[in-house]
């Protein structure tokens, strides 16, 4: 005979997995008094996180289930960790008081938390947005949104997969939300990293997601947000508006606008430009990115902003210039300036805060520090029209009027206001008038219990009254023992002690009832304030928005005026020439790291599309060739963003396209090798050249063999010299041989970095001269890098060896092989080799003027498929 030990499941437990149920994928909280519990897998995850015991409920049997808590009280303390772990917490309160219930309490998810709708300042980074994106694959493009519950910007887009996967980049979401029959293609086109939750298809249908949009901003149509033919863009901002809903984020009125992300309007940067530059991270964990260097902002906001434009510089000239006017503007009046940075050091993140009262999570005393900062804005807005400048002026216009936030909330809420209602006085004296009488009654409750005491002995004589509380029957009266016999017949005796007796009174109990229902009273009066005063304040949020985006936009300009003039920054000069010409230029980023910045050495840099169109830098490795490359891309950067730069004059013809090939690392786990990746990130230039792009190639065809390495070069050098765009290029080598090329081609021109040569050693000058290189240094860089002496002795002999070898090869090919015009392009594959003699003969047989960027590639990769396969062969 078998029998079945079935555990019994209480009526808590089954209320808990019925609400798990719904929420199988995020942590739930379980609110049970006093604390928050979590059970099973959840507890053992968020004990780990946590770092909290992790105990048992049942009777200690194989079915226990795992167990872990904390007071409900310290969920602001707990919750933040959960979240930066990168899980979904849903949040499962007591709908109704438990004295008021016989049953169970009824329960239910009030919130559900996650890495992307997260309102907390203990998981949100002050200066980084923190967005939520939503990704639609549609038919022949991809949409894509973004919102940052936080502040309430609301963005959307559609474009090719290039075009999303660099502003999935740029924006770097904490949380993606994708369709899950898309789960495998999302893989297989972004990084594994990112944060995916993959949703039911039925939330991206476009009939819903119109409906949706559409009830949000009580509109018919979307034609007035300029969006209106972006449908797989909608759908993705529909599938983000759902998701808040069932997140249970009901109160959404500081999202009133959708803006699109026009890509015309701003330089292209693809995701290798972003990284290798290092814009705003660097590819180290110890580097300094460009924004680390300039960021001298002074609130979250404008921090948030600066990094913001950093990703999306301009095009149009006339945006950027008046940028760069009102920098000028505030760096003729560095009192003003000054002073406008004093005050933004206080303001903290107005456009959060607004957000927050938004949605009802702000706390009074986050409310008091918004009307302290709305308040601030006519004394700024005084010393900007001091000035009298036409640039600052034009910020007075910008600014709405808040006065009345800054009434309203004044004349509600206590000046010293506590983080939360209840820990202190929250609405004002005078506000309220049965308020007041209520703080009244609490607050004399001791005056009145020491008159009672004192009415009480001399009616009954008794000299020893005591009057306490307990949790069990309230106020008392305690009377030792050996006065117990004057106590009065009406007295109700509640406790004996050793010594004394313990009574309540009519007049009492009467009284504590006044007392607690004063207490209870204030605490529900002034929740009920406190949540008209935010409902009233709700259409003042665009307002209060607007301001904050005026003062991070004037934070950022104070910013590039503070760096201009402690980094010696000069005025950019922009035009529509296609002309670069920068004098003395000055890598922003090293120069700081230097001890004396002073000592960097600066360099010339020009480029145009009729006489020098593409620098040729040769120059051994750590000379500094990638330094130039990069810090005039950076010098292009900062002026399109309307600061100024770090050289003595800068010329800048407006780029619309920046790209990069400097450095690569293999990518193993694609199965792509450094070659690879390089001819990948080559291809995808080739193939969207402009002719106001800014190219910067560094040390192409370096990931293969030396003559495949130098083909290579040489035909991309080549094929971008005789493009019809003329795209500026600068262009780093270590292949001396490259510099043949300026003697046949007219818009390439030889640069090397200079180098003295001493007895033993070399020195790096960093200076940039005319006239190529031919000579690498190598073994000196090996030297300084700590190299053996042995290793470096043997080097230098076998370097001998090969030069003499290679002079006297050259002897006998200019006895047997005439130099002509015809050949001497291929003359360093002229070598006694079959081999190469028919990699030649293929090569010749090519049509150029035919051939394609990838098809170049492709025959290159066949040659040396051939060279290879046939050596091995032998």
């Amino acid at each position: 005979m078998s029998t079945t030990n079935k555990k019994k499941v209480t009526p808590l437990m089954k209320q808990y997995q019925g609400i798990k149920s719904k929420y199988p994928d995020a942590i739930l909280l379980f609110r049970v008094g006093d604390f928050y519990e979590t059970f099973g897998q959840d507890a053992i995850v968020t004990a780990s996180i946590l770092n909290i015991v992790l105990t048992k409920r049942g009777n200690g049997s194989e079915k226990d289930t795992a167990l872990a808590g904390f007071p409900h009280h310290s969920l602001q303390t707990y919750l933040p960790k959960l979240v930066t772990a990168g899980h979904r917490v849903a949040i499962c309160d007591q709908l109704e008081d438990p004295k008021l219930t016989k049953t169970i309490v009824k329960r239910g998810v009030t919130e559900l938390i996650t890495p992307g709708v997260v309102l907390s300042d203990q998981v949100l980074e002050s200066k980084t947005n923190n967005y939520l994106a939503a990704l639609h694959y549609d038919k022949k493009f991809i949409g894509l949104s973004f919102l940052d519950i936080s502040t309430g910007e609301f963005w959307l887009t559609q474009g090719d997969l290039p075009t999303i996967q660099k502003l999935i980049s740029n924006f770097a979401p904490r949380e993606v939300l994708v369709s899950k029959p898309f789960k495998k293609r999302f893989f297989e086109d972004f990084p594994s990293d990112l944060n995916a939750y993959f949703m039911e298809s039925w939330a991206f249908q476009k009939v819903y997601t119109d409906e949706v949009l559409q009830g949000h901003f009580k509109v018919n149509s979307l034609k007035g947000f300029g969006v209106e033919e972006l449908s797989a863009a909608k759908v993705a901002s529909g599938v983000i508006l759902h998701y808040l809903k069932e997140t249970h984020h009901q109160k959404l009125g500081h999202i009133h606008t959708l803006k699109r992300i026009l890509n015309q309007q701003y330089v292209w940067m693809d995701t290798f430009t972003l990284q290798s530059l290092e814009l705003v991270n660097s590819t180290h964990s110890s580097g300094i990115s460009l924004l680390d260097v300039i960021d001298k902002t002074k609130s979250p906001m404008g921090a948030r902003m600066l990094k913001h434009w950093l990703q999306f510089p301009l095009k149009d000239i006339t945006a950027i210039q008046k940028r760069l006017d009102t920098v000028s503007s505030l760096l003729s009046c560095p009192i003003v300036l000054s002073k406008l940075q004093d005050h933004l050091a206080t303001v903290g993140d107005v456009e959060r805060l607004a957000a927050k009262t938004a949605t009802a999570k702000i706390s009074p005393r986050e409310l008091v520090q918004l009307q302290k900062v709305l308040a601030q804005l006519p004394e700024m807005l005084r010393l900007l029209e001091s000035t009298g400048n036409k640039e600052l002026l034009g910020f007075i216009q910008g600014f709405k009027a808040t006065q009345d936030v800054v009434d309203l909330i004044g004349g509600t809420l206590d000046a010293d206001a506590p983080v939360s209602i209840g820990k202190g006085i929250t609405i004002k004296k005078g506000k309220n008038k049965t308020l007041d009488e209520l703080r009244d009654i609490a607050s004399s409750s001791k005056l009145y219990l020491d008159q009672l005491i004192e009415n009480t002995s001399q009616q009954t004589g008794i000299t020893s009254l005591k009057i306490g509380s307990n949790n069990v029957f309230g106020y008392y009266i305690e009377v030792r023992n050996t006065h117990k016999d004057k106590v009065p017949k009406d007295w109700i005796r509640k406790q004996t002690l050793v010594s004394a007796e313990r009574y309540i009174t009519e007049e009492l109990k009467v009284y504590e009832s006044k007392i607690l229902g004063a207490e209870d009273r204030i605490l529900s009066l002034e929740q009920e304030i406190f949540q008209e005063l935010l409902q009233e304040l709700q259409i003042h949020i665009s307002d209060i928005q607007h301001n904050a985006k005026v003062l991070a936009k004037l934070d950022v300009l104070l910013c590039f005026a503070h760096i201009s003039d402690i980094y010696n920054y000069s005025k950019p000069s922009l035009s529509d020439d296609g002309i670069l010409d920068i004098k003395q230029a000055r890598h922003p980023v090293i120069e700081r790291q230097l001890d004396n910045p002073s000592a960097y050495v600066p360099n010339d840099i020009y480029l145009d599309d009729s006489s020098q169109q593409i620098m040729m830098i040769t120059g051994p490795n750590m000379s500094g060739k990638s330094a130039i490359l990069r810090q005039t891309a950076l010098t292009v950067i900062l002026a399109q963003i309307g600061c100024f730069v770090p050289a003595k004059s800068a010329d800048i013809g407006v780029v619309d396209k920046i790209f990069t090939r400097v450095g690569a690392s293999d990518n193993i786990s694609l199965g792509e090798s450094t070659f690879m990746v390089e001819m990948n990130e080559t291809a995808s230039i080739l193939n969207n050249l402009s002719n106001r792009s800014l190219l910067l190639m560094d040390e192409i065809g370096r990931g293969t063999s030396t003559y495949d390495g130098i083909s290579i070069a040489w035909g991309i050098t080549q094929y971008l010299h005789e493009h019809p765009a003329r795209p500026k290029t600068l262009f780093a080598t270590h292949y001396h041989e490259l510099n043949q090329m300026e003697k046949d081609f007219e818009r390439i021109e030889n640069y090397n970095v200079a180098v003295k040569e001493l007895s033993d050693d070399v020195l790096f000058l960093r200076k940039l001269v005319k006239g190529g290189s031919d000579h690498s240094f190598g073994i000196h860089v090996a030297k300084m890098a700590g190299i053996p002496k042995e290793v470096v002795h043997i080097s230098k002999e076998v370097l001998s060896q090969l030069e003499v070898r290679k002079q006297q090869q050259k002897k006998e090919e200019k006895i047997d092989t005439p130099a002509t015009d015809e050949n001497y392009q291929l003359s360093f594959i002229q070598l006694d080799d079959p081999l190469l003699e028919e990699v030649k003969a293929s090569l010749l047989a090519v049509d150029v003027d035919q051939l394609t960027p990838v098809e170049a590639l492709m025959k290159l990769n066949e040659l040396k498929y051939k060279l290879t396969s046939k050596k091995n062969k032998k």
